[in-house]
């Protein structure tokens, strides 16, 4: 145990004061085959960047990040398949990755068996890394503390319109909240489609970002979005607070997945086994307010149980196998409510 803590410690000093790339990534240095590791995530640099840091000063691997949306990652290890570029895609709801298991290897990483059982790949397509509740969040000097409590309220004519929701064919944390939303409704899908339209005058916003700051400057009166970045933003003393539906939300995990055809695949290997380490996994509470899906790991301090939130039924097979079906049936509604 108090080795186990020491290296937390130790990993937690080195990611605060930013990390250490191998030494050998000057440019006056290319790396062999053996050395290299290639990157697509979905992350904000602020999470990938520490991580990757440590692993390339623990390994001595040399590894290039290629950043984008989640979708627009999927969609480009897709169009490499016959040729694959990347060796690893780090990020992006595991309904998504699972979708486009067609593009993965299954591979089972260390540190597999204290995974918590509900965020675990029955046949290893994806590793998770973190859990993400979906969450509400409002303006606290534009809505009253009582106003918002649930799903239903989203569609309340004072909310009409002012309610920041990212499009969902980008960001995958988008997808998963509609999915949820799905899934909390009483009505018929299509019905529900069009109470989401309805209550955002079909409009959407480009990155899962915006809703923060659409929220936080007033732009818009409530938002869906995750914990993790309602929390960080609350945090960091922004005009928002959040809310747990009191209908039931998701916690679906996002995750990271091997590339079929890696070009570098054991470094690939090594890398997956390190964003499920205790070392990585306690970091994710401390630092980065979000939840591990490993069960040795407490939630911390900002964030509450686990338990103490209402849950809904979610079904991430089903929106996963139903994931280019609801994108186009919300796309199609969505233009339909359009002012």
């Amino acid at each position: 145990m108090k080795k186990e803590l020491g290296l937390c410690l130790i990993v937690t000093v080195l990611l605060l004061l930013g990390g250490c790339a191998a030494g050998k990534n000057g440019p006056e240095y290319a790396p062999a085959e053996a050395e290299k590791l290639v990157i697509y995530t979905a992350h904000k640099e602020e999470v990938y960047k520490p991580i990757v840091r440590e692993f390339e000063r623990r390994t001595g691997i040399w590894v290039e990040v290629v950043c984008g949306g989640t979708n627009e990652m999927l969609e480009r290890i897709d169009a490499e398949r016959e040729a694959p570029q990347a060796d690893v895609m780090f990020g992006g709801g595991v309904e998504s990755l699972q979708s486009y298991s067609r593009c993965f290897s299954p591979y089972e990483a260390a540190g597999s068996p204290a995974i918590h059982p509900g965020f675990s790949s029955e046949d290893h397509t994806w590793t998770p890394f973190s859990a993400l509740p979906v969450v509400l969040i409002y303006n606290t000097k534009l809505v009253g503390k009582q106003t918002l409590r649930g799903w239903r309220d989203l569609t309340r004519p004072e909310f009409q319109g002012r309610v920041a929701f990212a499009d969902p064919g980008v960001s995958g944390s988008s997808f998963t909240a509609l999915a949820t939303w799905l899934t909390v409704s009483e009505k018929p899908q299509q019905e529900a489609l069009e109470a989401l339209a309805r209550a955002l005058d079909g409009r959407q916003l480009e990155g899962s970002g915006d809703v923060i700051t659409a929220v936080a400057d007033g732009t818009c009166l409530a938002g869906i979005t995750l914990e993790e970045s309602a929390v960080k933003h609350m945090a960091a003393g922004l005009d928002i607070s959040l809310v747990y539906p009191q209908e039931g939300t998701s916690c679906v995990p996002d995750g990271s997945a091997l590339v079929s055809g890696a070009p570098h695949r054991e470094n690939a290997e090594r890398f997956l086994d390190f964003t499920l380490s205790y070392e990585v996994q306690s970091l994710l509470p401390q630092r980065f307010y979000r939840r591990s899906v490993r069960e040795d790991v407490a939630p911390g301090e900002s964030l509450i149980p686990l338990e103490d939130i209402p849950m809904a039924e979610y079904d991430a097979a089903w929106a996963s196998s139903h994931r280019e079906e609801l994108l186009s049936d919300w796309d199609f509604t969505r233009k339909e409510d359009r002012p």
